[in-house]
């Protein structure tokens, strides 16, 4: 009897830590699953007490609502006598006259473009016209009910960090639609790939999810309406890629100024006339670099400027280093070739210079641009895409012969041969290098359209003529 007495206490000890080294842990779950528990109930109250986020849910719903049945779907069809081809891509409808946008690379040479539309009605368009210098195409379908044009920012200047969406078919789903920001303004992707043959740059960057079956697509603002157009892309295997790759976080687009200067002349004249600004850029590779400007370093562009050009007449000088456009910083010689080719001649810029480290502003009444401007910016795409070189431009070798054919090239293709002379490009005569460019130009090699050359080996006799049909893919 004495040893259980004796022995009780022990007992007890051990069952009351048993419970607790059992029981605490059970405890202890109770006392989080309360505080979970209250936790929870407060972020309800939260919730309820603020519906932000269900607001801002329903405003993004209601611009999906006012944008998608102005984008269309494209499927365009090329057929050649070496291939078929097709393409996909996206666009947005201009006007009630049935005009819709696009970019060119989506329906460059294409004979047939099916137009889908958010009801799922499809008609078939017509190419009316492309400027490959800005990647702008028109296509025209069938005025109708169903035609409900893209409202346009009527303020086309947009700021870093404003929200954006992207409309387009990535992947070929249809009618789809992401959301970003504004990384950044007056871009210049490194290769002229993403910007197709003429180096108009001046991008918008956007973080917008942007895929292949996205160019042409509209980019949109916080109120639904437009600021610019789904163009390119960047990769992370590459950076160039209008229709390679997947989306990385970076997008390009065309800004509405440039769309709608384009646009305009295309449905209304058929040709587009570009700003000239008469200067010349100093250096072999030039870029902005540091220029001091009252006692503070800006980057500008050295120049030198054309004798009784627009900027000659508006008093710019040699040396000048150019600031600043219309206030835009110049990052780039993108960025000055595109807010000045994205201008009507006649036009008025501003133009901001340091000139003996003092900041200058002059008004420039634009001029128009001379043809071998243009061509000499299409000249190494065209020459990269066929796979060919001319001789560089100069008094001393001025004739169009083929220096150099990369083997298996379309221009081998072709029958492009090394020393051809080329002796005319369609039905017109060609002299020299920038006569050939010029030509190929004009006669719309650069819109996928076929162009018959005539080519002889360089000193051979006249009987030895060859007729070569060359078309970009």
């Amino acid at each position: 009897m004495r040893r259980f007495v004796s022995a009780g206490p022990a007992l007890l000890v051990l069952l009351a830590c048993l419970a607790a080294v059992i029981g605490a842990p059970i405890a202890i779950d109770r006392m989080r699953a309360v505080d979970t528990r209250t936790s929870i109930r407060l972020a309800q109250q939260t919730i309820e007490s603020d519906d932000i986020l269900a607001r801002i849910d329903r405003a993004v719903a209601a611009v999906a609502d006012a944008v998608r049945p102005s984008v269309v779907h494209l499927d365009a069809a090329t057929r050649s006598a070496r291939r078929f081809g097709s393409s996909t891509g996206s666009g947005w409808v201009y006007d009630s006259r049935g005009h819709i946008i696009t970019n060119a690379h989506v329906v460059r040479g294409a004979q047939q473009v099916r137009v889908q539309f958010a009801d799922g009605r499809v008609d078939l368009g017509d190419v009316v016209s492309i400027d490959p210098f800005t990647d702008i195409a028109v296509i025209k379908v069938g005025e109708g009910p169903h035609l409900f044009p893209v409202v346009r920012s009527p303020d086309p200047a947009v700021s870093q960090g404003q929200r954006v969406f992207a409309f387009g078919s990535p992947f070929g789903f249809k009618f789809s639609m992401s959301e970003g920001i504004i990384s950044g303004l007056g871009r210049d992707p490194a290769t002229s790939e993403s910007s197709e043959f003429g180096g108009f740059t001046n991008f918008i960057q956007t973080d917008a999810a942007v895929n292949p079956g996205n160019s042409g697509g509209p980019l949109v603002d916080a109120r639904g309406e437009l600021v610019g157009m789904n163009v390119a892309i960047a990769t992370a295997r590459d950076n160039n890629g209008t229709t390679e790759g997947d989306s990385a976080g970076i997008s390009f687009a065309i800004p509405l100024l440039t769309i709608e200067t384009v646009v305009d002349q295309l449905i209304n004249d058929g040709i587009v006339q570009r700003g000239f600004l008469g200067v010349e850029f100093v250096g072999r590779f030039p870029s902005p670099r540091p220029v001091e400007v009252a006692g503070e370093f800006r980057r500008g562009v050295l120049i030198n400027v054309v004798a009784g050009g627009p900027s000659d007449t508006a008093g710019l000088e040699d040396g000048d280093h150019i600031l600043a456009i219309n206030g835009q910083q110049i990052t780039s010689l993108g960025i000055i070739r595109s807010i000045v080719g994205g201008r009507k001649p006649k036009e008025a810029i501003s133009v901001e210079v340091a000139r003996a480290g003092e900041r200058m502003a002059f008004e420039v009444e634009l001029g128009e641009m001379p043809p071998e401007v243009l061509a000499s910016r299409s000249r190494q795409r065209i020459e990269q895409v066929l796979g060919f070189r001319l001789p560089v431009i100069s008094p001393a070798r001025p004739e169009p012969v083929v220096q150099v054919v990369v083997p298996g090239s379309l221009a081998a293709q072709y029958g492009i041969e090394i020393n051809q002379r080329i002796l005319s490009v369609g039905n017109r005569r060609v002299e020299s290098v920038r006569d050939a460019f010029i030509a190929f130009q004009d006669e719309g090699l650069l819109n996928g359209e076929p162009v018959q050359i005539t080519v002889l080996p360089d000193g051979a006799p006249i009987g030895e003529i060859r007729t070569l049909t060359i078309r970009l893919p």
